[in-house]
């Protein structure tokens, strides 16, 4: 198996919602906001090679949206996910499987692409998209919160390519989809969110999506305002961070500016960072 990171931009988001109830004097030490109160985040995914298979861990924002729209996130960076797949050695048209984390826009904006003025299509046609039937519901009939998060450009054309499916959610793990990768789902940012578990190098990497979006977030308190269910993702980050540090996980870190992966320790304060590195490190 081989792990490649994949930069798709990056963009920026008030501070404030990112961290909910936290002052600004406190998460402002880790994660500083410029004069308009705006955080710099990653969108970054990750690229898996394993076997005859080539699989891309959600796809970013992608290009398709107004002028207007991207205004509203600062979009900056020169990376874009066809450039960074191929900086790792590969093609498009290479993906055979893309799985998503969950439908909000930042994260599968770039599976799908505009095709001539209102038409759309699939960015990887030989891939077969991976969600769950429980989140896809839930993204198709969206609740007023998060309806502005679901785009039905993004998420409606992958069902009409007749190339998604649906993992099975058992409980809140599921095994045996694919041979090298298990999931978790968590419910309190959006419900039946799904985290990659993937086995690599007898240890396990966590792609972590919205659970945890910064080693600024491991604190328990530290919940952002978008989430659907706050008090939920408290408890699920004390769950898995409680589990993830007495297994020693590495963390894969989506929306991190500065940090691709960490590790946890556990101090008198509960748990707390450990290291920081890149996935090249433990490549």
């Amino acid at each position: 198996m081989n792990l490649y990171p994949i930069s798709t931009g990056n963009f920026k988001l008030d501070g404030g919602a990112m961290f909910g109830v936290v002052p600004k004097s406190i998460w402002n030490r880790t994660n500083p906001a410029d004069a308009n109160n705006m955080c710099s985040w990653s969108m970054r995914c990750l690229l898996i090679e394993d076997g005859d298979r080539l699989m891309l861990v959600d796809t970013g924002i992608g290009d398709k949206q107004s002028e207007k729209f991207f205004s509203y996130y600062d979009m900056f960076g020169d990376d874009t996910l066809e450039k960074s797949i191929n900086a790792a050695g590969f093609k498009l048209d290479d993906i055979t499987d893309v799985i998503l984390t969950h439908l909000h826009f930042d994260h599968c904006g770039g599976a799908i692409a505009r095709q001539g003025e209102k038409g759309f299509r699939p960015v990887f046609k030989n891939a077969t998209y991976w969600s769950n039937e429980r989140h896809w519901k839930w993204a198709t009939e969206p609740n007023k919160r998060e309806k502005a998060s679901f785009l039905s450009e993004n998420i409606l054309p992958i069902q009409e390519s007749g190339q998604l499916k649906f993992i099975d959610r058992i409980d809140d793990f599921t095994a045996n989809v694919f041979p090298n990768i298990d999931f978790q789902f968590v419910d309190g940012h959006t419900d039946s969110q799904m985290l990659p578990i993937i086995n690599y190098k007898d240890q396990k990497l966590v792609f972590m999506a919205d659970l945890l979006p910064s080693v600024g977030h491991i604190p328990l308190p530290y919940v952002m305002g978008y989430d659907t269910r706050p008090l939920l993702t408290l408890s699920e980050k004390e769950s898995f961070l409680d589990k993830a540090e007495r297994e020693n996980y590495t963390l894969f870190l989506e929306h991190d500016y500065n940090n691709e992966c960490c590790t946890l320790i556990r101090t008198d304060r509960g748990i707390r960072l450990g290291e920081t590195f890149d996935l090249k490190e433990i490549l």
